[in-house]
Parts: C-alpha cells; sequence; structure tokens
C-alpha cells in the first residue's frame, strides 16, 4: 500500500472510530477496535498491538445503547445472527461442515484452485512477509446443479469456519431501503466475525445499473455492493455464486480477486458421481454402471444424484430389476445426447445384449457396422422381441 493511501485508511479509521465514541455507545466502540486490530495485525503489528491492549483494559460493560442494537441489528458479542427488522428472521443461512464433508466432484484445474485459496489462508503471514495479501474474494459463475454451493461449503470447511448464505428471501423487501439495510448489516456481522460469506444468486442483487427495467434504489444498491467488496478485509472470504453472469454489473467482475468456471462434468466426473450416489446399491448396479455413466452424460451432478436415487429407490421398494430400469433410461435418454455421447450409450447397450443391434440403431441412429466394430456379432437375431412379449 502507499504512504498516502495508508495514511487516509488511517484517518478514514479514526474518524469512523471518533464517530462512535462521541455518540456514547461504548459496545460499539469496542467492537470497531477489534475490527481494526485484525485490520492492522499484518502490515502495521505494533499499532494493533497497541489497539488491543485499549480494548483488554476498557470495561465490557456499556455506558450507552448500541448504535447496532438501536437500529435492530445484532450483538456480535452474543453471537447472534443479523435478523429482518419487522419479520425477526434471520438473513444468514448457515451450513456447518466442520465434522466432516466430502470433497465435492470436480475437474482438477477447479480442485486446483479451490485448494490455492484453502493453502493461502493457511500460509498468510508468510505472504505477507512478501507485502501479499491472500485472496479475498471469488466469484463462482456456471449452470445449476454443477457443484457450486457444496463447493463453497467444501472450502468454508477447509479453512476451519462454517459457510453463511446470504438469504435472499429475507433480505429483499418491498421497501426498498430497508433491503439495503438488511445487506449492511449482514456485510457488517461476517466483516466482524471474519466469516465465509457466500452470496449466492448474486445477478438478483447486483444487476447491471444499464438495466432501464430497474430503479434508482436498485442501482444505488448495486453500487453499494460494489463498496462493500472493495472493502473487505482478508480475514474473512466474501464467495458469490450466479448462473447468470450476462445480468450482473460488469464492474463487479472487476472488484473479486478471482473467478472460477464451472461447467458439466467430464465422464469421468460422472462416473465418480454414479459410485458415490449408488452408495449401498454399488454392487447391485456393478454390471450396468458403463451404461449408467454413458446415459448421463451432459448432464448435471444434482440431475445425475436424483436420477441415481430414483433408481435405488424403485430396486428397493418395486423390487424392479436394475437391468430394466438402466435399460429404459438408456432408451429416454438417448435422443438428448450429443453424437459421440449417442455412440457410447450405443455402444454400451451392444455389449450388454439387452436388444439387438436393430433395436439399438433405430433408437440411437448409430449404424449398426459401428456397433459390430466395438461390441461384436448381436446376439440377438433380427429385429429382437416385439414390444410387449
Amino acid at each position: 500500500m502507499e504512504t498516502t493511501d495508508a495514511i487516509i485508511e488511517l484517518e478514514d479509521d479514526f474518524a469512523n472510530l471518533a464517530r462512535l465514541a462521541a455518540s456514547g455507545a461504548v459496545e460499539d466502540v469496542r467492537l470497531y477496535l477489534a475490527k481494526l486490530v485484525r485490520k492492522h495485525r499484518t502490515y502495521h503489528p505494533e499499532f494493533a498491538s497497541r489497539l488491543d491492549q485499549t480494548l483488554k483494559a476498557t470495561q465490557t460493560r456499556s455506558l450507552g445503547p448500541s448504535i447496532m442494537r438501536r437500529n435492530g441489528s445484532f450483538d456480535s458479542t452474543q453471537g447472534a445472527m443479523p435478523a429482518d427488522a419487522d419479520s425477526k428472521m434471520s438473513l444468514i443461512r448457515v451450513f456447518d461442515d466442520l465434522k466432516g464433508i466430502e470433497c465435492p466432484i470436480l475437474s482438477q484445474s477447479l480442485l486446483g484452485q479451490l485448494g490455492t485459496i484453502t493453502q493461502e489462508r493457511k500460509e498468510r503471514d508468510r505472504l505477507a512477509a512478501h507485502g501479499i495479501r491472500p485472496t479475498r474474494s471469488a466469484v463462482f459463475v456456471g449452470p445449476p446443479g454443477v457443484g457450486k454451493t457444496l463447493s463453497a461449503r467444501w472450502l468454508a470447511a477447509q479453512i476451519g469456519k462454517p459457510l453463511w448464505v446470504l438469504d435472499l428471501t429475507t433480505v429483499m423487501s418491498s421497501l426498498l431501503g430497508k433491503t439495503g439495510n438488511n445487506l449492511r448489516m449482514v456485510f457488517e456481522h461476517a466483516k466482524e466475525n471474519e466469516a465465509v460469506l457466500l452470496l449466492d444468486e448474486v445477478d438478483a442483487i447486483a444487476k447491471r445499473r444499464s438495466d432501464e427495467s430497474d430503479v434508482g434504489e436498485l442501482k444505488r444498491l448495486v453500487t453499494a455492493i460494489l463498496q462493500e467488496v472493495d472493502a473487505w478485509p482478508d480475514t474473512g472470504l466474501l464467495l458469490a455464486a450466479t448462473n447468470h453472469p450476462e445480468l450482473i454489473d460488469p464492474a463487479l467482475w472487476r472488484r473479486f480477486d478471482a473467478i472460477l468456471t464451472f461447467g458439466l462434468a467430464d465422464t469421468q466426473g460422472v462416473e465418480a458421481a454414479v459410485r458415490r450416489y449408488l452408495g449401498p446399491s454399488l454392487d447391485v448396479f456393478a454390471p450396468w454402471i458403463p451404461m449408467l455413466v454413458s446415459s448421463l452424460q451432459k448432464t448435471s451432478l444434482s440431475d445425475v444424484e436424483r436420477t441415481v436415487t430414483s433408481l435405488r429407490r424403485s430396486v428397493v421398494l418395486q423390487q424392479t430389476d436394475p437391468a430394466r430400469l438402466v435399460i429404459e433410461l438408456a432408451t429416454r435418454n438417448a435422443s438428448h445426447l450429443d453424437k459421440v455421447a449417442r455412440r457410447d450409450l450405443a455402444i454400451e447397450l451392444a455389449r450388454s445384449g439387452s436388444l439387438s443391434h436393430n433395436q439399438i440403431s433405430e433408437m440411437t441412429g448409430v449404424a449398426r457396422d459401428t456397433l459390430r466394430k466395438y461390441a461384436g456379432p448381436s446376439p440377438i437375431k433380427g429385429r429382437g422381441p416385439k414390444k410387449g412379449t
């Protein structure tokens, strides 16, 4: 940080501290002092130590009501979550996975990016010695069901903290000014607690300011979010997730330290998901896993989980033959696959010996010569058994 910038930042901190002290809200002064200790610990350790000594020497009993309490906010020292003043509903959903959570099924590239963020947190002092800050913020971009929220939960657990998720259903209010207050309340609480905060579906609150359908108050809301991202401390981690990056104000992209792009799983990822979600039913479906994987290409991991769970349910409750279930799934999904995926599925069907090559060719559009080349002669001659027999 340049010397002039550092002086300006210290002046701002002092002015904010003086304002709180003048208001007589001693509890808020203590909260702000604690924030300054964390903020300046890396680059101004002696100054942070002096503030910390002052903080410990002050009395814990407030001499006046807290500004934050008067505004219907929260008491950070008691660990209470910020809540909407009218509905009293929490503005944050908490995922506490500190006891363990499975690693998300992602590409090696994405896992490497998440691992880098985790490593930076563990080696903060080493980075600080070279004047480098760890990643403070990251945005996850990708279609629904590809593991964005699960990855955020896993990342938080690796850092050793629960994940706080901004609850848009509670934060968004018909009273636009109230929405802004709710957002500021959440950001302040997260910063004070050095939290891992996820802004899920961030496109709902950070739309392009050029969108003429939005009123001025919503545009001011976007500006406020940009300022919060800029000021986010490296003691916490701010995450955002979106399915619609085209809706987000372009200025937001420049504020985030990292952009992670999530896509549909490749063949290896789909197979890993199928095996994970089969769980205790793995042995029952083992012979049909290749066909399951071929049938579920180009689908999200959440769709894979839903489909596999449905198959397991049918086997347990209806005593349905797993082979029949997988073949029916393959038949339904064949038309939705691209050329390569249809060919792979057709070959697996041919290898299973459940349908004739003629039937498979009509269903998938894959030539019988291709089936013979990769799966050998058809064990079923002719067009196979008629439907219903």
